[in-house]
């Protein structure tokens, strides 16, 4: 399904960068809050869970960030991608923690989820590798990579796909956003990466909780991960992924998480990030 282009651009008080969105968004937002706030959860992992089924049904929609000429706080609740899906729900959860509902503060949050610091400065910083935006969330205190803890073991991997394959991406086709992309990738190839591999998921399957964020890592050329989405937990203690799927929408798998990475061709284990 395909939108048309966003078209509404304003700033928001809190914000010293543009925020592009569509007016319908706004309206989606305030029927959004109406519907969290009647929630009730007993934990944060839970409100993550919660927050996360409301969303069931939204259409799954590639590059909803790529947006105009030059970078802006995209906000899209009509259609989203895997790592939208996260950074909203996670952005929606936040603020029902804190009590503080207006579209203001939203946007701020999303602004601190997604750029490296919570600093908008351009295309490169955005966090498009799902390993830095663990790692840089991390350092901000909303997640934690508990890979290790689950018995997750080191790769050393390359990550460049981004610089390796530029025509995939319109804002790279700007010399200054791209020469600053091999920049950040040059950072990441001191990074080591931590993962668990598939087949030993299924004996921690009862470590991982509600609401953990689970990002499939893959065996690309370059890449780091290719889809995430939340851990789901089912009454017989099953994890089952929570996510915004590429076949269409927002929905869960219908299989335990260890059966569905089976049919991922390319998946070599998950890497697991809790919120905080």
């Amino acid at each position: 399904m395909k939108y048309p282009t966003l078209l509404f651009v304003f700033l928001c008080a809190s914000l010293s960068a543009q925020i592009t969105a569509n007016p319908k968004d706004s309206l989606l937002f305030q029927q959004k809050v109406e519907v969290l706030e009647q929630l009730k959860a007993q934990s944060f992992r839970d409100t993550l869970v919660q927050v996360g089924k409301t969303f069931l049904g939204t259409p799954y929609v590639e590059k909803t960030l790529e947006i105009g000429a030059t970078e802006t706080l995209v906000i899209n609740l009509r259609g989203l991608d895997c790592t939208t899906y996260v950074e909203n729900v996670l952005a929606f959860s936040t603020l029902l923690r804190h009590g503080n509902t207006d579209f203001d503060t939203f946007a701020e949050t999303l602004k601190t989820i997604r750029y490296r610091n919570g600093i908008l400065d351009g295309y490169s910083s955005r966090l498009h590798y799902f390993t830095e935006w663990i790692r840089n969330n991390s350092e901000k205190g909303l997640v934690q990579d508990i890979t290790p803890e689950l018995g997750g073991s080191i790769h050393q991997k390359e990550i460049n796909f981004m610089g390796t394959h530029r025509d995939l991406y319109p804002f790279l086709k700007d010399d200054g956003n791209f020469e600053k992309m091999l920049q950040v990738e040059a950072e990441l190839a001191t990074e080591e990466l931590c993962i668990l591999p598939q087949d030993q998921i299924k004996a921690v399957e009862e470590k991982i909780n509600n609401g953990d964020i689970i990002a499939l890592a893959t065996s690309i050329k370059g890449l780091d991960v290719t889809h995430t989405g939340f851990a789901l937990k089912m009454p017989n203690g099953r994890i089952h992924l929570l996510h915004a799927s590429i076949s269409g929408e927002v929905t869960i798998t219908k299989e335990p998480l260890v059966d569905y990475l089976k049919k991922v061709k390319s998946n070599i284990g998950i890497i697991v990030a809790r919120p905080l």
